[in-house]
């Protein structure tokens, strides 16, 4: 299974969202050593060419080869003016994103003709393969196109010499069983030409339904860091690559880089991270039970190391001296009476919903140990 992450170009209508070009290398960098296939960045249709120096960027840090770019097919001149952009950036790959289904087609196209449809896919394939690109051409809203003209799509697109074929989910709007259903004919229709699919979050189903298709023959699929993306996210990458690890024994994929990749994408951003959602999320594997802290393999099906993530305490008002004894060392208690330290912590909270991490815990507890020698000899400290 090979994986591509649109995060650098699905991004570019994700409201308020916006990477410039250092935030392009550090991203493109660390999915690089993740071991992500394609980097797809920026869409060179806009007019000003705002995105070109964007897909430059990631091209410096990933390599001609694992670089696309995105092109918005609405005519065979357009298309040709738009190649000059992207053969600009130096990517290698570029992707033609053509509407497909009625709603769509009339929008952007302002006709529904099965016939011009093909046809603009057919003779904008042969343009960039022409100009030595490797040639992905889509289905805006493919999910909702009539499949019967779905497969006469791809098949055409095939033959034409397009490298790729990619679904669109673009309105979360199928099951997994549809996904299956549905790959299965258009890998058929492709033949040799490879199908990815690309789905929307709307509705929860973006992993259930990229597994589908994988299991149905589909040779690539899309995903965005922490599901970034407009209209719901997208497919979130580090749950596919956990999901192709514990799952399916895939093992090419380094997934150490997760976490920062999360947390980096976030900040530069200006986003919070997923709390609880995923294995990179903030909560994943913080504990305030004491036999999930002393049996964690009892509970985790990856250790936290293996994405970059740490286990953790985050303790509100269910502190309790188990946990602390459970959480904390010998060498931090040091004989401390564990039940009065308990209780000191907790009357120092402003509220019940107050939370201490790790590392909080041990300092304070530290300290009124120190508190506790310094009485000893005859001095005082404050309490906590």
């Amino acid at each position: 299974m090979k994986v591509s992450d649109a995060t650098l170009r699905d991004t570019a209508h994700m409201a308020g969202v916006h990477f410039d070009e250092d935030d392009a290398r550090v991203l493109a960098g660390l999915l690089c050593e993740v071991g992500v296939d394609i980097v797809e960045a920026g869409i060179v249709s806009n007019a000003d060419r705002s995105e070109v120096p964007l897909v430059k960027a990631v091209v410096e840090v990933a390599g001609r080869d694992r670089t696309k770019t995105v092109i918005l097919a609405r005519s065979r001149k357009q298309v040709e003016e738009d190649l000059d952009a992207a053969l600009e950036t130096g990517a290698g790959n570029v992707m033609l994103s053509i509407p497909t289904s009625p709603t769509h087609a009339m929008l952007k196209l302002q006709t529904d003709s099965e016939r011009r449809i093909m046809t603009l896919a057919a003779r904008t394939i042969e343009l960039a393969k022409s100009a030595g690109l490797s040639v992905t051409f889509s289905a805006e809203d493919g999910a909702r196109t009539d499949p019967a003209f779905l497969e006469r799509y791809v098949a055409a697109g095939a033959e034409a010499g397009a490298d790729r074929f990619r679904l669109a989910e673009t309105v979360s709007s199928l099951a997994p069983d549809d996904v299956s259903a549905l790959i299965e004919r258009l890998v058929a229709a492709a033949g040799p030409t490879e199908v990815e699919m690309h789905s929307h979050n709307m509705l929860g189903l973006s992993v259930a339904n990229a597994l589908a298709a994988a299991d149905a023959g589909a040779a690539w699929i899309s995903c965005t860091i922490d599901g970034l993306g407009e209209r719901g996210g997208n497919t979130p990458l580090a749950e596919i690559l956990c999901v192709l690890k514990v799952l399916r024994g895939d093992d090419r994929f380094d997934l150490r880089p997760l976490y920062d990749l999360s947390r980096e994408a976030a900040a530069r951003a200006g986003l919070r991270c997923s709390a609880t959602t995923g294995p990179t999320a903030e909560l994943s594997y913080q504990y305030e039970i004491p036999g999930q802290v002393r049996n964690p393999s009892a509970f985790e099906l990856l250790p936290p190391e293996e994405v970059g993530n740490q286990r953790g305490v985050r303790i509100g008002s269910r502190l309790k001296p188990a946990l602390l004894e459970a959480f904390l060392s010998d060498e931090t208690l040091d004989g401390a009476d564990v039940v009065a330290v308990t209780e000191r912590i907790r009357a120092s909270a402003p509220d019940d919903k107050h939370v201490w991490d790790l590392a909080t815990l041990d300092q304070l507890v530290r300290s009124q140990r120190t508190e506790r020698e310094v009485s000893v000899n005859g001095g005082s400290l404050p309490g906590v």
